[in-house]
């Protein structure tokens, strides 16, 4: 097997190493769960009053 003298192997520095769960959606663990909830639902009662105060002042 030729060996490739002109290839870029190793310039820009090493990856981090991922891990399998990061790999498959992110490293959340599963008591964060409510957590993630909480702040979903947190963000979109702030989007809905902000979309309900610009309808009021059109």
């Amino acid at each position: 097997m030729a060996r490739k003298h002109n290839g870029l192997l190793g310039v820009g520095g090493q990856r981090k190493k991922i891990s399998r769960r990061e790999l498959r959606g992110g490293g959340a663990r599963p008591g964060n769960a409510a957590d993630q909830q909480e702040a979903r639902r947190e963000l979109l009662r702030r989007m809905r009053e902000r979309t309900a105060r610009d309808e009021r002042k059109s």
